[in-house]
């Protein structure tokens, strides 16, 4: 019987590739929206992480139809990007709700289910500014940031339970969001990657499902850099 995964932020971009990556890999998966509609193809429920009730109602939805969440990706998360002289509190704040305490309220509500089943796979997808810093986002890399000690906490907490936890720190990657930026820019950017491109949606979506995967049982606790080698050493 195939493992249900669940993608939180799963109709766009980065969490769509990983939903349909978990899918041809032969999970049965899941993806939480918050507005417009759900991608075809894909089971679904409406799911806001900032609200402890929504993420408990749609957990419970996706409990009711099709059984407990196995592999658990908190990828939901925004970005409000502006230099810290001009940052409101509300900005910031939105910022740490949407990305660390959503993925909180994510994860504390999974590990109902996981502790029952004695195996599961948490699964945050972090950024590499979460290590290197980036001017205009404090409010989004101390979000990042604070998901590599939430996930050790966790991997501590209930690893002795079969439970891994994680984080997939992705560099610069080809989204709707990065595709508005200028050609220079752009150019900019990659001159700063060893590689010297951005990253595709799917090379990250493959990493999210080798940690789901056996074969990565006994990773836990990791920060697993899909950057281009941007962060090395971080």
């Amino acid at each position: 019987m195939s493992s249900i995964a669940l993608v939180t932020g799963g109709n766009r971009g980065i969490g769509l590739a990983i939903a349909h990556s978990l899918k041809a890999a032969g999970h049965d998966v899941v993806i939480t929206y918050r507005s417009g509609k759900a991608p075809e193809g894909f089971k679904a429920v409406q799911m806001d992480v900032t609200s402890s009730d929504s993420v408990d109602a749609g957990f419970t939805s996706i409990e009711d139809q099709w059984g407990t969440p196995e592999i658990i990706v908190a990828n939901a998360g925004i970005t409000k990007d502006g230099l810290v002289m001009r940052m409101s509190d509300e900005d910031f704040d939105s910022v740490i709700n949407a990305n660390l305490t959503g993925a909180f309220r994510v994860a504390r509500r999974a590990t109902k289910g996981l502790l029952k089943l004695k195996r599961g796979r948490l699964i945050f997808v972090g950024s590499v500014v979460g290590s290197v810093g980036s001017a205009g986002q404090v409010n989004y890399s101390s979000s990042k940031a604070g998901l590599v000690g939430m996930a050790r906490s966790f991997a501590r907490e209930i690893g002795s339970r079969g439970i891994t936890a994680n984080v997939i720190a992705p560099g610069f990657v080809e989204t709707d969001m990065t595709a508005t930026l200028d050609e220079k820019r752009r150019t900019e950017i990659a001159a700063s990657v060893p590689l010297g491109r951005f990253c595709t949606a799917e090379e990250i979506a493959d990493v999210v499902t080798f940690i789901a995967s056996p074969q990565a049982s006994y990773i836990s606790g990791a920060l697993i850099p899909v950057d281009g080698g941007l962060g090395m050493g971080h």
